[in-house]
């Protein structure tokens, strides 16, 4: 459940009361692990996947009745900044940011925030996005020359932006602070988080602006090759991301220290950490920038098992799940189980390609259907009348009652052999084409919008899911 899906007065899920509750309902049910997407600064097409930064998190998610509660909002909040039934980016962002700004004037910096900004991405990220601000939120590419070279220290100097540059921190710490009270909650409530880490960074971004020699870009800092994949189950022409490529070579040389950076500091706001696109450490496609699909390009072997060895010598505690989903060589299968890492196995691509399991039982996490997928219900009603009852008969030679079918497929994830079993709640509400988070290939509207209006409906499932975490021994 993406947070931004949950219920809230203020048209986006945030860290406030009904994350608590959501957390609550987890707990109630017998729910040990909530998978979220990522919560860095979206980017293009609001898209958690084209993140500004590996490391800050989006303003959006702020909870502003906790800056009532500080003293830095004063009077009444206004309790609907957007009334649109899907999440309306734009209108939020304007209307909080207004609020946060306010907020901001009323902050004293104490010790922990100036702990928190001592971070060495803290203040180049105000300043990235202070710039992107000053620059209509155009791409760093676009910026003039003396911001764009701020990082090598020979561009312009900031510090006659300081109030500005002060109030991004001041967000950021509010974040930290916030999401971290609510894991703390969660924790203690015995619900870990699996957060989610993104394989590529976005070409706008801090990542790429301050380490630029991470990259194969060209003289002007534009992407001379870009990531995707080829043409697969979801899209015929191939996804073509626009992530710039990684230079492994030049990575390995400084022991992985820009990626290990990343993980590490996402282990300190997740119980476990999925990271997307795991396959692209064994091989990644590598599409020309010219290249107007993902059809041309070629694999390209990436870092394998020497990232990991380096990884966990520095930090041998990590809880990483690897998605490994897509068409895979078997090195990529080799490469997870030497890790000792859990893959992904969802329902849906069981039955669609009729594969067998690439996991052992152990370690493996099944899934209805992911953010990409379609909702098991819209998934189920596309498929011909003929292919239904074959599900159906299959089900129920498992015992499972198939009058609800968005429940009894809930009841086989649950019932898989598998260390976890994660469903998406569009799933366990039963909804169809309106319930699904996006479609991949595609951008813009409806994808990243979906959100539920209150808890009504998902409270009335409580029993459900209580009774099959019970009776399928995962509680």
């Amino acid at each position: 459940m993406p947070v931004a899906s949950l219920p809230s007065p203020y048209g986006i899920g945030d860290f406030g009361n009904y994350c608590y509750q959501f957390v609550d309902f987890l707990a109630e049910c017998g729910v040990h692990v909530w998978q979220i997407l990522p919560l860095n600064p979206l980017g293009y097409g609001n898209s958690p996947y084209q993140p500004y930064s590996s490391m800050a998190g989006d303003e959006l998610y702020i909870d502003l009745e906790d800056l009532r509660h500080q003293g830095l909002l004063r009077g009444k909040l206004p309790r609907n900044l957007s009334r649109a039934a899907a999440i309306d980016y734009e209108e939020i962002r304007r209307k909080k940011g207004e609020l946060l700004r306010e907020a901001f004037r009323h902050f004293q910096p104490d010790e922990r925030y100036e702990e928190f900004i001592s971070q060495e991405w803290v203040y180049p990220y105000a300043v990235f996005l202070t710039f992107k601000k000053q620059n209509g939120l155009r791409s760093w590419l676009e910026w003039p020359q003396e911001q764009k070279e701020w990082p090598s220290g020979q561009g312009v100097d900031e510090t006659q932006w300081a109030e500005d540059i002060a109030y991004e921190m001041f967000v950021q710490y509010t974040f930290y602070r916030q999401w971290i009270a609510l894991k703390q909650y969660a924790n203690r409530r015995e619900v870990e988080i699996m957060g989610d880490i993104p394989f590529y960074v976005g070409v706008d971004s801090l990542d790429v602006w301050m380490n630029r020699e991470n990259f194969l870009l060209e003289a002007d800092g534009r992407p001379a090759f870009i990531a995707g994949v080829p043409p697969d189950y979801f899209s015929e022409t191939g996804q073509r991301w626009g992530n710039p490529i990684y230079d492994w070579e030049r990575l390995a040389k400084e022991d992985y220290s820009f990626w290990i950076k990343r993980i590490a500091y996402t282990a300190k706001l997740f119980n476990k950490i999925r990271i997307d696109h795991f396959r692209a450490f064994d091989t990644y496609w590598k599409i020309p920038a010219d290249c107007p699909t993902a059809v041309e390009g070629q694999w390209v072997e990436g870092p394998g098992i020497d990232f990991f060895k380096r990884l966990y010598q520095e930090y041998p505690q990590l809880d990483i799940v690897a998605e490994d989903l897509g068409e895979m060589r078997p090195q990529v299968y080799e490469l997870r189980d030497a890790c000792k890492l859990p893959g992904m196995d969802v329902v849906q691509f069981n039955f669609d390609l009729q594969k067998g399991d690439t996991h052992s039982e152990e370690r493996m996490i099944s899934y209805t259907g992911t953010h990409d997928n379609e909702t098991i219900r819209q998934w189920f009603r596309e498929k011909p009348k003929e292919e239904q009852e074959q599900c159906r008969a299959f089900l129920r030679k498992q015992g499972i009652d198939t009058r609800h079918i968005a429940h009894a497929f809930v009841t086989y994830t649950m019932q898989r052999p598998a260390e976890l079993a994660i469903v998406p709640v569009a799933d366990l509400l039963g909804l169809g084409e309106e319930g699904r988070l996006n479609t991949p290939g595609t951008l813009g509207a409806p994808n990243w919008q979906w959100r539920l209006a209150d808890f009504g409906r998902l409270k009335r499932q409580k029993a459900f899911l209580t009774r099959v975490i019970r009776g399928t021994g995962r509680g």
